[in-house]
């Protein structure tokens, strides 16, 4: 089985899939966020390309907890995804992930363009991984 991870931000999604032993996360693709239908059926082509069997998205939740704008903005992306994805989708608490891989980038000296190109997918590598290590379900924002 394999799992699938997005980090969903206004322009664009990073995608990110795990092996088929579930133990590492590994950058697949970034989606243009520019028409809905478009987006969800990229992401029907993954599943069906990679046979995946669960979603994880990040919830970009506030610092003390809380939902913010852009946590409702995922919310409704993801509601809207439901109804076209027959399997379990998960919400997963991705505090931090996009800025952790900005400043790593940022350390490493690549340049803006660079990082621009590459930051959604690795965010979603973060989410993935860090979902597949903690799978107690501790940080599984997630009612199902």
């Amino acid at each position: 089985m394999r799992i699938l991870a997005l980090d969903v931000g206004d322009k664009r999604i990073g995608v990110a899939i795990s092996d088929e032993l579930e133990i590492s996360a590994h950058a697949l693709t970034t989606i243009t966020r520019n028409d809905r239908k478009k987006e969800i059926r990229e992401i029907q082509e993954l599943i069906s390309e990679y046979n995946v069997e669960e979603i994880v998205v990040g919830m970009p939740v506030m610092m003390n907890g809380s939902v913010g704008i852009q946590a409702e903005k995922v919310g409704r992306f993801v509601d809207e995804l439901k109804k076209e994805v027959q399997m379990p989708i998960k919400l997963f608490d991705e505090r931090l992930s996009t800025r952790l891989i900005e400043k790593t980038l940022i350390d490493a000296d690549m340049s803006r363009e660079k990082r621009k190109k590459v930051i959604d997918k690795l965010s979603a590598v973060i989410i993935l991984q860090d979902y597949l290590s903690s799978r107690e379900g501790r940080c599984d924002l997630s009612s199902e």
